[in-house]
């Protein structure tokens, strides 16, 4: 972002870059070199999962980079299939190994999936972890308030994030207001919504009249509202532009101009309708590709 990205205090000495890298969707073939391109040009945050099958990719990305591992910080997610509590720790063994024993700094809960098991369970597994100290901080992803109030009555500890999908065309209002309330750090998955920002006239006009790029005027106003965003590319320019975010900031209106009117332009399904995980013929279990 042209000057150090200070990142969002997750206490405990934790702190999250607010910019980072998705590889949900990426093949596991490409995700070194794209890993490895991102972590050399300044990327310090990758976010990766059991479920997107590129773990150990992510881990020689960074090695190959030629920066310093620890100062990466690295997050994954409990594969679908493995939610029980013993399931949750031996699960974790395995990310573990994949990116390098002692290399997650922040494991969460991929979705609630009430079908499979008691995500509470889950989640105590989780904080469990984290009072071992073999993770450095825990969170959830895809829980709606709900959920999240289930997880706040079980009187374990709050989750430190909730990633979300989060976009100009749904932006979660009520959502990110409770997060602000109990002190959970919203994380945007599709920051971009999967590319539908490309084609909007509105944001065109608004990049072309700052002279920046859609993308950056979009992400700008993420980390502006305090988000933490994971931008996909595999571009090196796009890389790049994605990252020259320091220099300018947006006005009250622009901010809201970007915010597009939709009445629900969600792209992936809610929480409360993923109930259960689907079967993987590899032996571990995978979602539908726009679960990420």
């Amino acid at each position: 972002m042209n000057e150090p990205d200070q990142g969002v205090d997750l206490g405990l000495g934790v702190r999250l870059p607010r910019m980072g890298l998705g590889v949900g969707g990426l093949e596991p073939e490409r995700t070194g070199a794209v890993v490895a391109l991102a972590v050399s040009m300044g990327y310090r945050h990758v976010d990766t999962a059991q479920m997107y099958g590129n773990e150990e990719e992510v881990r020689r990305g960074v090695e190959d980079s030629g920066v310093d591992p620890s100062s990466v910080f690295i997050t994954s997610k409990v594969t679908t299939g493995r939610h029980r509590y013993d399931d949750v720790l031996r699960g974790f063994d395995v990310s573990d190994s994949r990116l390098g024993a002692g290399r997650i700094d922040l494991y969460l809960i991929h979705w609630p999936l009430p079908g499979v098991a008691d995500y509470v369970e889950t989640w105590r597994a989780l904080c469990r972890l984290r009072d071992d100290g073999r993770v450095r901080a825990v969170g959830v992803s895809n829980f709606g308030i709900p959920q999240l109030e289930v997880l706040a009555a079980s009187g374990l500890p709050t989750p430190a994030v909730n990633q979300v999908e989060l976009h100009p065309y749904f932006v979660q209002t009520e959502l990110t207001e409770y997060h602000a309330r109990h002190g959970i750090v919203t994380e945007a998955w599709a920051p971009l919504a999967q590319g539908r920002v490309f084609d909007d006239p509105v944001l065109e006009d608004l990049a072309s009249e700052r002279g920046r790029t859609v993308s950056q005027i979009v992400l700008r106003w993420h980390l502006q509202a305090g988000r933490v965003v994971f931008p996909k590319s595999t571009n090196h320019v796009r890389l790049a532009q994605n990252l020259r975010l320091a220099d300018f900031s947006l006005s009250e209106d622009e901010m809201r101009q970007v915010v597009r009117p939709q009445h629900d332009g969600r792209l992936g399904p809610r929480p409360e309708d993923v109930v259960e995980e689907m079967p993987d013929p590899r032996g571990d279990s995978v979602l539908d590709d726009r679960l990420r």
